[in-house]
């Protein structure tokens, strides 16, 4: 029965777990196995889970063990310093491990032995590509370091709430081990009021330190020093961070596709005087809800990104009509653009022509039929628009899109008090290809 099975949990049993598996037969072959939730840590059955698929005693149960074996051992009371010992002589291989929040640790004596164990265990466990260790409040810098010496292939770390681990030891140990592409923490001792950080690099390229308060310019300057084959990074919501940090970012960063930098002080201080370099690698710029952005600075970017596809100035609300013209006639190669909240009205009626645009979100601005019109000329390829609490528009301005944009899928009509209901139907009959219309006021189906 289940020959084969390869994924075993038990985080839920609440039968006897070793007597469950010392009865598992010897042709399945298990690569993954959760034994999480449980008081004890089921070394019998695990023992002889062993012994049945591999005739022999320990230390020899090597063969049982495969490139890709993962182990789950979350909230397992009191694991001790002899199970931490069977897991190292028995899974040598082991390539995923989770030990994460163990309970039943109490006395400096415990924890003394506990922690020694701990990094003999880790250290023999040279194949590990993933290991969580949450809420092992002991694990401190050296140990995260020889974590990441011994283990080569190392590509993930988990370690919330480990108040131990400080700036220097993530520093030291991401330097020791250019492998590693993920690191996620929390409640770290120099940066207690972070919720949560995860660090995404090297392999999947991808740097995500959203609302990451203990952020500054100079920090971050020096860190984008480390970071030369970043494609994609995230800081939204570090509200220290400046044009400084901005352009640091661009000069050390050469593969940086996609900038999210939210709420944000960029555009409050002055712009660093450097030459000015096309960078067509960028493609994406999330800058929403950065009430320092001028003119002076989309100017700029229009000059630098001429290969952009995304721009998100969600509630900027100091940038003029003239401003943004100029970014689109410069990058005419948009499909997505946000502007919403935007005050002025005569926003794209100055001529421009942004033929592959696919998703405009215009809510919540003061649009109107002329701007629709205009939008209707210069966006053929429109797949989604979001007009949302546009006071503005009426059925004459949809009509025009409906005309216009033969390939509309998707349109936001709702809190346009200008827009009646009845004009619903009479967008299916004349767009056929919509797919999906968020309905004007009073509408009933």
């Amino acid at each position: 029965m289940f020959p084969n099975l390869t994924s075993l949990d038990l985080s839920c049993f609440c039968g006897d777990l070793n007597t469950l598996l010392s009865r598992i037969p010897h042709f399945v072959s298990l690569t993954s196995l959760n034994l999480s939730n449980h008081p004890t840590f089921p070394e019998l059955g695990l023992r002889a889970l062993l012994k049945n698929n591999k005739s022999t005693l320990i230390p020899h149960f090597v063969s049982l063990t495969s490139l890709n074996l993962s182990l789950v051992f979350s909230n397992v009371g009191y694991l001790k310093r002899s199970d931490m010992t069977f897991i190292a002589d028995s899974f040598p291989l082991l390539e995923e491990l989770d030990i994460s929040f163990p309970k039943g640790i109490s006395g400096d004596d415990y924890y003394y032995n506990y922690n020694n164990a701990l990094k003999v265990f880790l250290t023999r466990l040279s194949e590990l590509r993933k290991v969580n260790l949450s809420g092992n409040s002991y694990v401190n810098d050296s140990l995260f370091f020889q974590l990441c010496m011994n283990c080569k292939f190392l590509k993930e770390v988990v370690m919330y709430k480990c108040r131990s681990i400080t700036h220097a030891g993530i520093a030291s140990a991401i330097y020791q081990r250019p492998t590693l592409s993920s690191l996620s923490l929390t409640n770290f001792k120099e940066a207690r009021e972070i919720e949560n950080v995860t660090l995404y690099f090297i392999d999947s390229l991808h740097l995500d330190l959203q609302c990451a308060k203990f952020l500054n310019d100079q920090h971050f300057n020096e860190l984008c020093a480390f970071l030369g084959d970043l494609v994609s990074i995230n800081v939204s919501g570090c509200d220290d961070l400046t044009n400084s940090a901005f352009f640091a970012l661009l000069r050390n960063c050469p593969l940086l596709t996609e900038i999210r930098m939210e709420s944000t002080n960029i555009g409050v201080s002055s712009i660093p005087s450097m030459d000015l370099v096309e960078y067509h690698q960028v493609k994406s710029l999330h800058l929403a809800h950065n009430s320092g952005l001028q003119d002076e600075h989309i100017k700029r970017f229009a000059l630098m990104f001429p290969s952009m596809q995304f721009l998100d100035l969600y509630a900027c609300r100091y940038i003029s009509e003239k401003a943004i013209s100029k970014v689109l006639n410069r990058c005419c190669k948009f499909r997505h653009l946000n502007f919403a909240f935007y005050p002025q009205p005569k926003l794209f009626l100055i001529n421009f022509e942004v033929s592959k645009l696919e998703v405009l979100n215009l809510s919540n601005s003061r649009i109107d039929d002329g701007a629709l019109y205009a939008i209707s000329k210069s966006c053929p390829r429109l797949l989604h628009l979001d007009l949302e609490d546009c006071h503005h528009v009426t059925e004459k301005g949809v009509r025009l899109v409906l005309d216009n944009c033969v390939h509309l899928r998707e349109i936001n009509l709702q809190y346009c008090p200008k827009v009646f209901a009845d004009t619903v139907a009479k967008m299916i009959l004349l767009r056929p290809s919509l797919r999906k219309i968020m309905t004007p006021p009073r509408f009933r189906l």
